[in-house]
């Protein structure tokens, strides 16, 4: 087991949930390959969208329903400051994990999180679990807990 994939597994146990990450047998990147291999509604994956903030450089995640998109303005407006998006190699230095396989916990870094409105209207959502190829899914109001998440209106 990789060593992103460990610490997945790890913040689920000690969350408390059951939730095991699940190999797909093609690449879930991307949220439309995530939600095929996963045989749910696009919106059901969480995309976990890191921004730099223009003046303090911090980073900001924002888990976003999979057929959403961050509004720069809002999402701005959530973190206090201009926002632009993190660097691949600022998302593997805070987060652990290489972009396309982001998971929404886990991190090596705490981050402040906000989580979009929208995943909260299913039973269930799927998520990356540290990997192109891993995802988990879980409940939404669970996930939230987990993430440290702040429930807010983001998207456009």
């Amino acid at each position: 087991m990789s060593k992103s994939l460990k610490r997945v597994v790890e913040a689920l146990r000690s969350g408390g949930e059951t939730a095991v990450p699940v190999e797909m047998p093609g690449e879930t990147r991307t949220a439309q390959q995530a939600a095929e291999a996963a045989g749910c509604a696009l919106d059901q994956i969480v995309k976990s969208i890191l921004f730099r903030g223009g003046d303090s450089g911090a980073l900001y995640l924002f888990l976003t329903a999979g057929g959403q998109q961050v509004d720069p303005a809002r999402a701005a407006g959530l973190a206090g400051e201009p926002l632009g998006r993190a660097s691949p190699d600022q998302v593997r230095a805070a987060t652990g994990f290489a972009i396309g396989g982001v998971a929404p916990i886990g991190h090596l870094t705490p981050l402040p999180v906000w989580m979009d409105a929208r995943l909260l209207t299913f039973a269930e959502v799927w998520a990356a679990a540290g990997t192109p190829r891993h995802i988990f899914a879980i409940a939404p109001e669970a996930l939230l807990r987990l993430a440290g998440a702040e429930r807010a209106e983001f998207t456009v």
